[in-house]
């Protein structure tokens, strides 16, 4: 084994529970959030990793404190594992953001390569800074296993840098609040183990609510798609 990597996405968050984009703003935890990541830092007791980085935002910080505590070892912050950059639609819900900007949240729900808004980063520059940062852990830490806390986006990247498929199939995973991905890299190829596991959690992540399954419809013009609001979550 050349690197295992947990992947994690940082607690809940008033945004996330409010479906609203944090993006770059430096969100805290929510109760829950503080919850599920004292479940999580309890189901990680027995993997004794060398080493946990997070990104240098507060809700991804906070949520590998615990984690970090458990394993007796400090947290490094790497800041390509920072979250996308949404521009001018952070802080607001899906909901504003559909009824204001149909056509931009549309680009982002159906081809989210091509998502721009005033101040975003680019999803293509979000895949190149964190296939860096995972090429970067692999070089340091051979034979070892890495915790890394990060985000949504950012998790999805890099199972999906795993499989071999780009930020295009941005939505093909999903990204729960304290759910845990795995993947072991040998050489010049991968293995994803697990994506998403949230068992360690209450039932369906504690208040996220139960995962939307894809509607049997797609939606107009784009095969595959599920025409359900909900689904996939961000």
């Amino acid at each position: 084994m050349e690197l295992r990597l947990l992947a994690i996405r940082h607690g809940a968050t008033a945004y996330s529970q409010e479906r609203r984009y944090a993006g770059s703003h430096d969100v805290p935890l929510s109760p829950e959030g503080r919850r599920q990541c004292s479940a999580l830092a309890q189901a990680l007791g027995p993997v004794h990793a060398a080493a946990i980085y997070a990104s240098p935002l507060v809700r991804a910080r906070e949520s590998a404190a615990p984690v970090a505590t458990a394993q007796g070892i400090e947290i490094t912050l790497e800041s390509d594992f920072r979250e996308m950059c949404f521009g001018d639609w952070e802080g607001l819900t899906r909901d504003e953001v559909e009824r204001r900007f149909p056509e931009d949240y549309k680009v982002w729900r159906t081809a989210p390569e091509r998502f721009a808004r005033p101040g975003s980063e680019p999803l293509g520059a979000v895949a190149e800074r964190v296939g860096r940062a995972v090429a970067e852990l692999r070089a340091t830490h051979l034979g070892e296993t890495v915790i890394l806390v990060s985000h949504a986006v950012v998790t999805r990247l890099i199972v999906l840098q795993a499989l071999g498929l780009g930020p295009e199939r941005l939505w093909s995973v999903d990204a729960s609040p304290a759910g845990i991905s795995e993947i072991e890299y040998r050489d010049d190829w991968a293995t994803v183990h697990r994506v998403n596991t949230i068992a360690h959690l209450t039932p369906w992540g504690a208040s996220e609510g139960p995962p939307n399954p894809p509607d049997a419809r797609s939606a107009p013009g784009n095969p595959g798609r599920s025409s359900n609001p909900l689904w996939p979550r961000e």
